[in-house]
């Protein structure tokens, strides 16, 4: 058996760990988040939410059933960097296409196994977001940990642009026809919604097509009057990587497409719709970032366990009157939805199409449609 190849992981509080490289060679670094998501590792490393970051899985058995392609929530890996406890050694499934570590291979991210990804964790919680490097090539602990002191963090940087797709396009595909959800397909008229992608997953396109939407995807460049010209019967804003304050771009053209369109926005979408009418956002401690955290709707006393992935949140006391919270995160009471009281214009700061998580949370793609339903017949 070949020998693995040694990697390392150095923190800028000046931790080094050092243990097995299980994907490309190289170094990358960025602020590193852990992820409490039992499984998923293919949709988290795929998720564009996740640029700027390195991810740390805190379930400690990792790779058991490998890699399915068409499990990808967009067309690469996105995660600078990959840090679990152990890597299973056989994937078992029938739907796996190649293991773990040779898609990691492929796709060029940088991992390490082996370490004490509790203690990283902990390290984590107690002092808030870290910066770190992720390394094959450099094993000197002083170097690492002044890379990782180097290392750009995600604050006030535009990573949506960094993401975003090069040119509109069409997307029709709905859920497959396995997949689990209890959403009833919708039936009547197809209503157009223009999707702006500042790190868009094909789970909430699928979810949007699945309730009645035929979507345009747009770049997170594109203006309101170019949205408009499209003739949408609503928009929506989609999740994303980085800091919301930097997307300028989308808050402009926001600005405009919340005064005349029903609009609804997840996860970064739904910061910047908080920014438009005068919120300020914040970056946590160490963010939310797993399939399992829980979420109490305060319009109907309904908790539901939602999947999230974020580092910023919407700061309660800055939020005007003509905002609605209308979702708390029952772990650390951050506003996790609001809704305008006057404008049909809603958000939740988690991810209701789940992929991975559950699926408590998919019937606000029915309210989108209800509410546009609704514009339409002048409601």
């Amino acid at each position: 058996m070949t020998e693995m190849k040694k990697a390392w992981l150095a923190l800028e509080t000046g931790e080094v760990f050092e243990g097995r490289s299980v994907g490309a060679e190289g170094e990358k670094g960025g602020d590193l988040v852990f992820n409490t998501a039992m499984s998923g590792y293919q949709e988290i490393l795929t998720d564009p939410s996740y640029a700027g970051q390195v991810v740390l899985m805190t379930y400690p058995l990792i790779g058991n059933y490998g890699i399915a392609r068409e499990d990808s929530e967009s067309e690469r890996a996105w995660a600078e960097a990959f840090i679990i406890r152990e890597l299973s050694s056989i994937p078992s499934s029938h739907r796996a296409d190649l293991s773990l570590p040779d898609w990691l291979i492929e796709e060029g991210i940088v991992a390490i196994e082996g370490i004490d990804t509790r203690r990283i964790t902990r390290l984590v919680r107690e002092h808030g977001s870290l910066r770190c490097v992720v390394s094959t090539t450099d094993g000197d602990a002083a170097s690492l940990v002044a890379k990782a002191k180097g290392t750009p963090a995600t604050d006030g940087r535009n990573l949506a642009a960094e993401v975003t797709c090069k040119a509109a396009y069409e997307w029709r595909e709905g859920y497959e026809q396995s997949y689990p959800t209890e959403l009833e397909i919708a039936r009547g008229e197809r209503l157009k919604v223009v999707a702006i992608d500042t790190g868009v997953k094909r789970n909430i396109l699928r979810s949007l097509v699945h309730v009645g939407f035929d979507v345009t995807v747009v770049p997170c460049t594109t203006t309101a009057a170019e949205i408009l010209a499209l003739e949408p019967d609503g928009v929506f804003l989609s999740n994303g990587p980085g800091d919301p304050s930097a997307v300028t771009s989308v808050i402009e053209a926001a600005r405009e497409l919340v005064q005349v369109k029903p609009v609804f926005g997840i996860c970064l979408g739904h910061q910047i719709l908080s920014i438009v009418f005068g919120a300020k956002t914040f970056k946590m401690p160490f963010g939310h970032h797993g399939a399992n955290h829980p979420v109490r709707d305060e319009t109907t006393g309904r908790v539901e366990i939602s999947s999230q992935n974020h580092s910023y949140a919407v700061d309660r006391a800055s939020v005007p009157d003509s905002l609605e919270v209308t979702h708390v995160n029952l772990n650390d009471d951050t506003i996790a939805g609001m809704r305008h009281k006057t404008l049909p214009v809603f958000s939740v700061q988690y991810h209701p199409e789940a992929a991975p998580g559950p699926l408590d949370s998919t019937h606000l793609f029915v309210r989108f449609r209800e509410l546009v339903e609704g514009c339409r017949a002048g409601a």
